[in-house]
Parts: structure tokens; sequence; C-alpha cells
């Protein structure tokens, strides 16, 4: 039971003493609901992870290894997110949003040292979706992942038909998205991808090679719909934006 005890302390905060420190800071102000919550916790919070000005969380966001949490200035754990952050731990952008119950998770107990979550400014990560760092995970700036989108750095060896494939260890390449690209709703990133810059997957692709800069992947395996050059693929299509909302 001892044994037990100790091996899930050591798999939730860096030491037994900031698992209790973590975890009451959180008992105390996570709950907390609306926006007198997230004003509370853009304060106290500091107390636990690192943040860079003031991050907007709503209540019931589950932090683990919040010594190794960053959050940018303006950035926002929405309801339900769980931030895992062993080391090298997670690091957030600057006006990104992390949607309700996404789940950003390190989980490197093995010592990798390529592990770790690094997103940037005014990213998006959509409702649902799962980011596993093992290998490493490099988000750019301005990248939208909609919702249930997976980004997998970690695979598992199964070579021998003799051994039980969780006994034959792992491997770890890391993933790499570049600023400007957008991930439609469901589609799965492989370990060892990099995503080139404006480059679009297409819902429910699973993508297991990499992603040339400026075009469209989309089927299973992912291969190329369409390079992106500036034609507008439908013409007569009605475009809303930011800029054009004083005007409709």
């Amino acid at each position: 039971m001892l044994a037990n005890i100790r091996l899930y302390l050591s798999r939730q905060a860096s030491s037994n003493v900031r698992y209790f420190y973590e975890q009451f800071v959180i008992a105390a102000l996570g709950w907390i609901p609306t926006i007198v919550g997230i004003a509370v916790r853009s304060v106290c919070y500091k107390l636990i992870l690192r943040m860079d000005g003031f991050a907007a969380i709503e209540n019931n966001v589950r932090l683990r290894f919040a010594n190794f949490i960053r959050l940018g200035s303006g950035s926002y754990l929405d309801y339900g997110v769980y931030l895992h952050a062993c080391p090298n731990g997670i690091e957030i952008g600057r006006g990104t949003l992390v949607m309700h119950n996404a789940i950003l998770h390190v989980y490197n107990f093995r010592g990798m040292p390529q592990s770790g979550i690094r997103i940037g400014c005014d990213s998006l990560i959509g409702e649902g979706s799962i980011i596993r760092g093992q290998g490493g995970v490099q988000i750019g700036d301005r990248v939208y992942t909609s919702p249930l989108t997976q980004i997998i750095a970690v695979n598992h060896v199964f070579d021998d038909p003799q051994r039980p494939f969780i006994e034959q260890g792992i491997t770890a390449q890391g993933i790499v998205i570049e600023d400007d690209v957008w991930i439609g709703a469901g589609a799965i990133i492989t370990d060892g991808v990099r995503v080139g810059k404006g480059a679009v997957v297409a819902a429910g692709a699973v993508v297991t090679r990499d992603v040339s800069a400026h075009t469209v992947v989309g089927g299973t395996p992912a291969k190329l719909i369409r390079v992106i050059d500036g034609s507008a693929s439908k013409p007569d299509r009605r475009i809303y934006s930011m800029e054009s909302k004083g005007n409709l």
C-alpha cells in the first residue's frame, strides 16, 4: 500500500511537499465559479505555476506538476482542462486558448530530455483535443486545432511476438506544427511528423508523414488534396471576418 501511494505521489508532483502545497491551493481556489473565480486564480495561481502577466483559468481545471507549467499573458484555460506537465513541462503562449476538456499530457517518467509541450501565441486547442508530449510537441503561433484532434508524440514498440508490447518500450521522435496551421475536427497527427507553415489538415485525417507548407491534406493515411496558391477554391462563397463585422 505504501509503495502504491509513493508511486501515485511521484506521478502527481515534483515532490511530496509540492503535491500537498499545489493541491491545497487548487482545492481552496479551483472551485470558485464565474469571473470572480477567474480573477482570484489569475492572481493566486502564481503561487503554484509560472504566469507572465495574467491568464484566465476557469473552475474545475486540473493541474499536475504545476511548477512546470508556464502561461503567457492573456492565455485561457477553459472548464475541465487537464494539464499534466512533468518535466520538461508545458508552455502556453500569449493569447492562446485551451478549450473545454482538452488534455495536455507530457507524462515523461523515462527521463527523456526531449519531452514537453510548447504552444505559441494566439493559438487555439479545440474542445476535447489531446496532446501527448513524450517525444516533444512544438506548436507555432496562430495554430487552430478543431474539436477532438489528437497530437500524439509517442509510439509503442511491438516487434517481438513473444513479449507483451508494454515490455518492449516506446519511441518518441516528436511533432512540430509550424505557424498558421489549421487542423480539422477529429484529425490525428502521429509521432515524427512535421506540419509546414500555413497547411490545412482535413477533418478525420490521419497524418503519418510530413505535410508541406501551404498544402491541404486529408484521408487515412493523409494525402495531398491541393496546394494553397492564392486562388479561391469556391469563388462565389460568402466570407465573414472580424474586420467586416461592422459592415454586416
